[in-house]
């Protein structure tokens, strides 16, 4: 079991979504509720505390943008929402409004589960001093890229965009939060550079640059940095 009884709030206006996501969560130890509206979503949010909640975008009445737009009034609860459309300008709205992840309808209980696996590590504490993925190494406290056994050296522009996704790896972060967080109030006239930076970044750090594992394109929506913690360093 993965879950350790973390509480996960389901809200979904569909009842067969609802009882699989419960069934299934359940099954991998957290302790589920679920809601029928984004109403009762609020108030479950604020009266049962959860540690994440699963949210459905498209739902009649308080619909889950309103539902996200409340929440992050108050609460940096960790929230995946689901889309059912599946459309790039809902998927970027949500996450734009504070969404930590989306799923898009018909979605896999494996990637599910993957996902809130990654929302909820990173929401119990601050983001680990190193990540790993394959045999590239980021050193989030000293500012330092290893890869194999060699330094790889990359310009002040490259370093801050790696960190804007190596801190909060697993998420995927919208073109536009990437852009003010790099390039703040320069982040307009930047909006064409970004791509070109990441296929910087990616001809150091990836094996295979055409085709990346570390750093992956969400399409239409943003990227996302695929990389686990690092184990500590062997005492000498």
């Amino acid at each position: 079991m993965s879950g350790h009884g973390e509480r996960v709030l389901v809200i979904d206006d569909e009842p067969q979504i609802r009882r699989a996501l419960q069934t299934a969560l359940s099954a991998h130890g957290y302790t589920v509720d679920v809601a029928p509206d984004g109403a009762s979503g609020l108030e479950s949010i604020a009266t049962w505390a959860p540690d994440a909640v699963v949210l459905d975008l498209v739902m009649p009445g308080i619909d889950g943008f309103e539902v996200l737009r409340r929440t992050r009034a108050w609460s940096d609860v960790p929230i995946i929402v689901l889309s059912a459309r599946g459309q790039e300008p809902d998927k970027v709205a949500a996450l734009d409004q504070g969404a930590d992840d989306y799923l898009t309808k018909p979605f896999g209980m494996a990637e599910l589960l993957a996902r809130l696996r990654v929302m909820l590590r990173r929401a119990r504490g601050p983001a680990p001093p190193a990540l790993r993925a394959g045999e590239v190494t980021i050193d989030l406290e000293r500012r330092l890229v290893v890869r194999g056994n060699d330094e790889v050296h990359l310009t002040p522009t490259e370093m801050s965009l790696l960190l804007v996704l190596a801190r909060e790896a697993g998420k995927v972060i919208t073109h536009r939060q990437i852009l003010q967080r790099v390039w703040g109030d320069y982040a307009a006239e930047n909006a064409p550079q970004l791509r070109v930076y990441i296929n910087y970044l990616r001809r150091k750090l990836e094996e295979d640059p055409a085709h990346p594992r570390l750093i992956v394109t969400e399409p239409g929506v943003g990227y996302r940095i695929r990389a686990e913690p690092a184990p500590p360093a062997a005492a000498p």
